[in-house]
């Protein structure tokens, strides 16, 4: 059995690359040695390589077949068009296989023809594949176990998959076969989960950065947020290369529909995804957006999971998502190129209620209720901040930010002597807003209710409450005789959108409490006392709200289209050549183009017209498979361009 294998080369001969990022080494020599590791790693940061290098020399060491668990089909799919364009023998086993293509996989699986086998996690588990499993071992043929998506393990996790806890039976059935779990999304308590659920205690964690710092976040105060996402995408996402790509999310199967609608009508290539719509159909839009530039996916959460595209430009949120990973999740599907992109949110009081709702209503027990509010607690801190929201975020994860280029700064507080940083690619860096106090109007609101419920015995929603607030006397206020109360008009001076302000806050901190089964009213908590005692500061941005004020504040704040490497004219039509080119290669292969060549390399060959194959050798993205097979061609287009 050899145990002389470079994995420098296999990344070089097999993949492309000539170096190895971040932690990436240290995780593929700890696997290869036969550890169990758990890697946090971030969408786009490379995981993939974390276990198919491994895989690739353990197996040429004598170790066998790897089996990677994916809970994806459309992702084995792909990954395994991937390898095989770069030469390495993969397969997977799923349901989208009738019964003699899944034997003859099977076949493959007992003779050891496979490097990497993908399957689900429930087919893993099932009595006829550990049976197999179980004769692979016997002859020391398994080399290891990758698990993707670990955080679907922990009931904790944003995206809890029962399935998943099966899995223990690896580490119970084959306790001398590393095991590697994967992820790009995991706090301190998930992250627990995941090591006790598969028994990784003995595992070696390799945490990366969580930072992404080509993203640009920008969360705004919800209006009307079907107008505010078109004039995003239009301002910012549309010109003259195009349409980007882009995915929305959206809380509802109708609110999908209607959002890709609005879309399509104002010219914005744009399709559906939830649920609710035929298996067929998910598929064939998902393969469309996989496969076709410049296209919107308007989604429910159902969408997204391993999704690989690395050209998506930007992710919009219509509705708050559960939880700060979840955001974080669905966010970090933009920009997996490395190039700039965004994520934008538009966030409202209906959200926060929402959201709480949901928790409160939900079967779970209370110990799961309590942790799903301060996961929520987390965004909404997220949602309402008027500093650095990168700073935040990572901090959230456990991670202090520091600058990782001159771009950002620090700004001393004055007031504590310590360093603030700057991240120079967030709204509140890029344009930081106004703040005023809202401690008083808090105080009035949270009197409001007080006074209200003494008088009525009732809970009332945010609405009403406004309203007294700023003496409308409305047909409801007079049926209650609210008009009367001493807080009625007090508050005149202030807008409704600042009070809206006010009230999510106040949600957000546990000042104010949602009673879900009576329709979303509001009602004071035991933190309520330390904000009408004045022992607690509101502060909030100023609502931009003039159109001459919104056009102001608006700025450029564009994130730059994303281009590869700087290229003069000719280069320039040497990539478009090679673009197309790809395109025709992709579809003739059924996969999407990106598995061809990233754009990145099609950048670097654009850049550097080579004229041999010696001199497209070197560049970064062409293994020796793919030099042989498309080598001549690439050629060709570059020498005709």
């Amino acid at each position: 059995m050899g145990t002389d294998v470079s994995t420098h080369d296999i990344l070089r001969e097999v993949f492309g690359y000539n170096a190895f990022r971040g932690p990436q080494e240290a995780i593929v020599k700890h696997v290869c040695a036969g550890g169990d590791a758990l890697v946090l790693m971030p969408t786009g940061g490379g995981k993939s390589l974390c276990y198919q290098i491994p895989a690739i020399a353990r197996q040429r060491m004598g170790h066998g077949i790897a089996i990677v668990v994916s809970p994806l089909i459309a992702l084995m799919h792909d990954q395994v068009g991937a390898l095989h364009e770069a030469g390495v023998e993969a397969a997977f086993l799923n349901s989208s296989l009738n019964g003699e293509e899944a034997y003859a996989v099977e076949q493959r699986l007992r003779r050891g023809d496979i490097t990497l086998l993908y399957a689900a996690p429930e087919r893993v588990t099932t009595p006829r594949f550990l049976a197999q499993l179980d004769a692979l071992h016997a002859q020391g043929q398994l080399s290891l176990f990758a698990i993707d998506e670990a955080h679907c393990v922990s009931q904790w996790g944003h995206d809890f998959r029962p399935e998943y806890r099966a899995l223990t039976v690896l580490h119970e059935r084959y306790a001398g076969v590393p095991r590697l779990a994967l992820t790009a999304t995991a706090d301190a308590l998930t992250r627990a989960d995941i090591v006790e659920r598969l028994q990784l205690e003995d595992a070696q964690q390799f945490v990366s950065s969580f930072d992404r710092p080509n993203i640009r976040y920008t969360i705004v105060e919800k209006k009307d947020a079907s107008l505010q996402l078109l004039r995003f995408i239009q301002r910012e996402h549309t010109g003259a290369y195009g349409q980007d790509s882009g995915i929305v999310y959206c809380q509802s199967r109708r609110r999908v529909e209607e959002v890709a609608k609005l879309l399509c009508d104002a010219g914005i290539a744009a399709l559906p995804y939830h649920a609710g719509l035929d298996g067929a159909v998910r598929q064939h839009h998902q393969n469309r957006f996989l496969r076709e530039e410049g296209l919107v996916m308007v989604a429910t959460i159902a969408f997204g999971m391993g999704i690989d595209k690395p050209d998506v430009r930007f992710v919009a949120h219509l509705d708050m998502p559960k939880n700060i990973e979840g955001y974080y999740q669905e966010t970090g599907r933009a920009g997996r190129d490395g190039q700039a992109a965004h994520a934008w949110m538009a966030y409202g009081l209906n959200d926060v209620v929402n959201q709480r709702r949901m928790i409160d209503e939900s079967p779970a027990a209370e110990d799961f209720k309590q942790a799903m509010r301060g996961k929520l607690d987390a965004l909404l801190a997220l949602a309402e901040a008027t500093d650095c929201r990168r700073v935040r975020l990572l901090r959230y994860f456990g991670e202090n930010y520091h600058p990782q280029s001159q771009d950002c700064g620090e700004t001393p507080l004055t007031s504590m002597g310590a360093p603030v940083y700057v991240c120079g690619n967030c709204d509140n860096c890029l344009q930081p807003p106004e703040i005023w106090d809202g401690t008083q109007a808090a105080r009035m609101l949270l009197s409001t209710i007080y006074r209200v419920h003494q008088q009525s015995g009732m809970s009332f929603g945010a609405g009403h409450l406004m309203d007294i607030l700023r003496g409308k006397s409305t047909e409801k206020v007079q049926q209650y005789g609210h008009q009367t109360l001493s807080t009625f008009g007090i508050g005149a001076h202030f807008t409704e959108v600042q009070l809206r302000g006010v009230l999510r806050q106040l949600i957000a901190i546990g000042a104010l409490g949602v009673d879900a089964q009576a329709f979303s009213t509001l009602y004071l908590t035991e933190a309520s006392r330390a904000v009408l005692k004045g022992d607690v500061t509101v502060r909030l941005r100023a609502s931009v709200s003039t159109p001459a004020e919104r056009k102001a504040k608006r700025g450029s704040s564009a994130p730059a289209k994303p281009a590869p490497v700087a290229l003069d004219a000719q280069g320039q039509q040497r990539y478009a050549a090679l673009k197309a080119w790809r395109g025709e290669v992709a579809k003739a292969h059924n996969l999407p183009a990106y598995v061809i060549f990233h754009d990145a390399t099609l950048g670097a060959i654009a850049q550097a017209g080579p004229d041999s194959l010696e001199a497209l050798q070197g560049i970064a993205g062409i293994g020796a498979k793919k030099l042989e097979a498309y080598g001549q061609e690439v050629l060709r287009v570059v020498n005709h361009a």
